[in-house]
């Protein structure tokens, strides 16, 4: 079972986070970033998935600068709150939110000293995962689900910093098969996979979900965590 922990940003801005730790010796850690639905229900189950693995899993609140304690549901009105509040977060002066995931990243690393810490993000958290991976050094590895934005001309052109593995769904109307082909294409070392699938594929609270894809791309990610974190 998880709890909620006090993050403090370089800037001196506090926000929180969900956090959840394994039973023994944690293998790793890693950051488990958001839908634009806030750390709700299915986030804080993915953490504690993620735990159940043997790794510490850290969800930071990335609405907390605009709005602290934020948890949707899947409905349009939820879905059009959670697309303002990502407009907002978006707008934030540079680095914006990222420091906030910098905070989480090293609150991780001092949770398996010695050890490595791998982010792993969906829809728009899987937009700041990648990046993440471009510009925080202390990540060991990095995994995207249906990032949002991520096959953008201009987020392509970035170089990460660690190894990344991205899943996409050739049904998602959101990013298009094509975008994604671009995307491998400008970043041959990225691991890119896309599946018979809808955006949000991996949700099982949505009704895009899959669960036989979610299954594929879970054991995916788990074997690249265990090389590249242990």
């Amino acid at each position: 079972m998880g709890s909620y922990v006090e993050l403090t940003a370089v800037d001196g801005v506090k926000t929180s986070a969900w956090v959840v730790m394994p039973e023994g010796k944690p293998r790793g850690a890693l950051v488990v970033l958001q839908e634009i639905f806030g750390v709700n229900d299915h986030i804080r189950s993915v953490a504690e998935r993620y735990a159940a693995q043997g790794y510490v899993a850290v969800a930071p609140a990335m609405f907390d600068r605009i709005r602290p304690g934020v948890e949707l549901d899947y409905g349009e009105a939820d879905m059009k709150e959670g697309m303002a509040l990502k407009m907002a977060v978006e707008k934030l002066h540079p680095p914006g939110a990222q420091v906030d995931i910098e905070a989480a990243v090293a609150y991780a690393a001092e949770q398996v000293p010695g050890g490595k810490v791998g982010i792993v993000g969906f829809c728009w958290g899987g937009l700041w995962s990648w990046r993440s991976a471009c510009e925080l050094p202390g990540l060991s590895a990095a995994v995207c689900y249906y990032g949002g934005g991520m096959t953008t001309e201009i987020e392509a052109c970035r170089q990460a910093w660690c190894p990344v593995m991205a899943h996409f769904g050739r049904r998602d109307r959101h990013i298009t098969v094509e975008s994604v082909e671009a995307f491998q294409k400008a970043q041959p070392k990225a691991q890119v996979f896309l599946y018979d699938a809808d955006h949000g594929f991996n949700c099982d609270q949505r009704p895009a979900y899959d669960e036989a894809v979610a299954h594929l791309a879970g054991e995916r990610t788990l074997a690249f965590f265990a090389e590249h974190l242990g």
